[in-house]
């Protein structure tokens, strides 16, 4: 079995050993959602400092509490769509604070390159977001494309920890722009083959 499924299982392991007793306490999952709000919020702060390394471990305690609170929510019967709604904002909030940080990081050092690139990146991740979201109020999935928020994540955590983050952000900000191309090509795609959602059919 390859080492990644060992670590996917473990963390399975301990995502149900940690819901049950959040669950069976009945901790409101939005309040994980803020939680996990705050981590970024932490994170970005250290990107901003230059400490890349205590940013890499914000970004992963966040990832960990996204999971947790629509575990929690499922688990105890407590999702809802205010729930999702929150959680998917919150999330695009995280995105451009983190984006931000590595901003302000670079303005310090005096790095206008960097500056620029980091603003590329923070865009470019914002418009996968937005071209899925608006292109589903046309069609019924725009799920093409590669660089997702978990990708992108993944990448900024690799980025701290490694110090390594001016190549990270050419990764997401080429591939990021190129998923946004993809999903204007797919969506007028899907338009013009005639699968719209129900609702807009005539």
């Amino acid at each position: 079995m390859p080492w990644t499924a060992w670590v996917g299982r473990g963390g399975r392991w301990l995502l149900v050993r940690i819901v049950r007793p959040l669950g069976a306490a009945g901790v409101n999952p939005n309040v994980l959602t803020f939680l996990g709000f705050a981590v970024t919020v932490a994170a970005a702060m250290a990107f901003g400092a230059g400490r890349f390394g205590l940013a890499a471990t914000g970004i992963f305690l966040a990832g960990f509490l996204d999971m947790l609170d629509g575990q929690v929510a499922r688990r105890a019967n407590r999702a809802t769509p205010f729930g999702a709604f929150l959680d998917s904002t919150l999330d695009r909030y995280s995105d451009i604070l983190l984006y931000t940080g590595l901003v302000v990081h670079y303005a310090v050092a005096g790095q206008s390159f960097y500056v620029v690139l980091a603003a590329v990146a923070m865009a470019s991740s914002f418009m996968v977001s937005y071209t899925r979201a608006r292109a589903e109020v046309l069609i019924p999935s725009c799920k093409v494309g590669f660089m997702e928020r978990p990708e992108r994540l993944v990448l900024l955590i690799l980025g701290g920890a490694f110090r390594r983050m001016a190549a990270v952000l050419w990764v997401i900000a080429v591939l990021a722009t190129l998923t946004v191309i993809h999903r204007i090509v797919y969506t007028r795609q899907e338009l013009r083959a005639g699968r719209l959602l129900m609702a807009d059919k005539p």
